[in-house]
């Protein structure tokens, strides 16, 4: 497997101080919610009247469960200041923040910013747990936070980091919610960068992470991220909306409608993750997104590539406003044992017939009227206000097969040569330029998907469209082989068709 040097890297970065240099300790050791002293929101009052003056320590006090019931809205947290759980980091024992006693129950307690809309994937800020807005310098670690609409809001807020805690069960907008709303809907630049999501485990939430409307450079690493049959809405592991250049690296996904799902979003790195149990692992619209090195198996689509359309200025679908095709780079992921019978759509998703596989053009999303699915709680699904894909050769007030509908190469033969094989070629692509061809082996006769990456060659394209390349690769424990092909502006074909060792 690759070396993500770079990701690592910046994973390594020291943390922030877990104490504020010479300033004082506020201990919450006060479980009740009344504003007194040592509770939760004395000491967040106290903090935000001089910030960065304060560390606040939550201690485990009592008998297990260790449990803050809050009653009713916290005051925004300014930073900087360090929230953590101080048993955390001796002993690994939590102390939970639980919304229970004034959310309510299920996705319908989270209202929508849309009258009559609810739970996830519906534009909200609504009920969170721990809010950062308009802040910095925030770090939150060793907590567990649950039975919020949000467990954690960062808004316009940048350079903080939510590290080491569990994340339980917060049913409406995310588990965390990355977000540069300007509190209409609208996107903001630059107020919402430079934010760090590490080694925490999100369990049961609607969306378990959510980065939208201008969040960008943030980086998501090394988080589990899971759910189960009891989760009513199981939507999204991550999902980036107008979010452009963030890092998602090294964490592991299971069992939602989508693992990721980018929606308008540009430039964002996926790398080195672990997929399992999702509908569709990957969900692929906007352009120059990177799928990098992924390890995708048990899934029904591994990389869903969808059309696009403009939305809307509110974040809906627009009506026949046609942006141009999405290109995405698809590179060096291990995918097997996809096409299993996974239909779990809650607004994203695989669950047409013909969508299965390792790489799949024309997955509708939310705003195509084919979508088969759960668009959200009170979203709009009237068919005739809904983006029409275009069939082959079709064109006109449709939207066009994303990433070029690029072809996938043909390969012609694979003759051994003791441990050595050489695979040959072809392909068709846009004239007069440069593709990468990538080359991918399989260890069951029977398998069409890529198991393992061998590695790429860099081929031209004749002035008719046409081009040939051709591999020399270490054949041992190796039934057969596919290829894809990447444009010179990044768009990945499907997988070829298999071929059979000495074919």
């Amino acid at each position: 497997m690759k070396k993500y040097k770079l990701a690592l890297a910046v994973i390594s970065l020291p943390l922030l101080a877990n104490a504020a240099a010479g300033g004082e300790i506020l201990h919450v050791n006060n479980y009740q919610d009344d504003g007194s002293e040592g509770t939760l929101r004395w000491a967040i009052e106290k903090n935000n009247q001089n910030p960065g003056s304060h560390t606040i320590a939550i201690d485990a006090v009592g008998k297990a469960p260790y449990v803050i019931t809050v009653k009713s809205p916290l005051p925004p947290v300014k930073g900087p200041v360090t929230i953590a759980g101080s048993d955390w980091s001796r002993n690994g024992t939590y102390v939970a923040i639980d919304g229970a006693g004034y959310i309510g129950q299920g996705p319908h307690a989270c209202p929508g910013a849309v009258a009559g809309q609810f739970g996830a994937n519906v534009r909200t800020t609504t009920s969170p747990g721990l809010v950062l807005r308009d802040t910095q310098g925030v770090d939150i670690s060793g907590v567990e936070i649950r039975n919020f609409c949000i467990g954690v809001l960062i808004n316009r807020a940048s350079g903080n980091v939510i590290h080491d805690n569990r994340i339980v069960g917060n049913h409406g907008g995310a588990g965390i919610m990355i977000t540069g709303d300007d509190g209409k809907g609208n996107s903001t630049a630059t107020t919402t960068v430079h934010n760090k999501i590490l080694r925490n485990e999100f369990i049961n939430n609607g969306d378990a992470m959510e980065m939208t409307r201008g969040a960008a450079f943030n980086l998501i690493a090394d988080n589990r991220v899971t759910t189960d049959a009891s989760n009513e809405e199981p939507s999204q592991g991550i999902e980036i909306l107008w979010g452009n250049d963030n890092f998602v690296v090294r964490n592991h996904f299971s069992g939602y409608s989508d693992g990721v799902q980018l929606n308008w979003g540009n430039r964002n790195y996926i790398a080195a993750n672990t997929f399992t149990g999702i509908s569709s692992a990957v969900t692929l619209s906007g352009t120059g997104n990177i799928v990098d090195g992924n390890i995708m198996t048990g899934n029904r689509v591994a990389v869903s590539v969808r059309p696009q359309g403009s939305p809307n200025a509110d974040g809906t679908p627009g009506i026949n406003r046609i942006s141009g095709p999405a290109l995405n780079r698809i590179t060096g992921n291990s995918m097997w044992n996809n096409g299993k019978d996974i239909k779990r759509c809650f607004a994203g998703g695989a669950c047409l017939p013909q969508h299965k596989g390792a790489i799949v053009f024309g997955v509708p999303g939310l705003e195509h009227a084919v979508f088969s699915g759960n668009r959200g709680g009170g979203v709009e699904s009237d068919p005739a206000k809904l983006e029409k894909i275009c069939a082959d050769g079709v064109t006109g007030n449709c939207e066009p097969m994303p990433n070029h509908n690029q072809p996938a190469p043909q390969l012609l033969s694979a003759r051994r040569a003791g441990d050595e094989v050489r695979v040959s070629g072809r392909f068709t692509g846009q004239a007069n330029t440069l593709s990468r061809i990538e080359l991918f082996a399989n260890s069951d006769r029977r398998s069409d998907e890529a198991e393992q990456y061998l590695g790429f060659v860099s081929a031209p394209v004749d002035g008719n469209g046409n081009g040939n390349f051709s591999f020399v690769v270490d054949g041992r424990h190796v039934a057969n082989f596919t290829a894809t092909v990447t444009t010179v502006d990044g768009a990945t074909s499907m997988l070829s068709k298999p071929l059979a060792l000495g074919k």
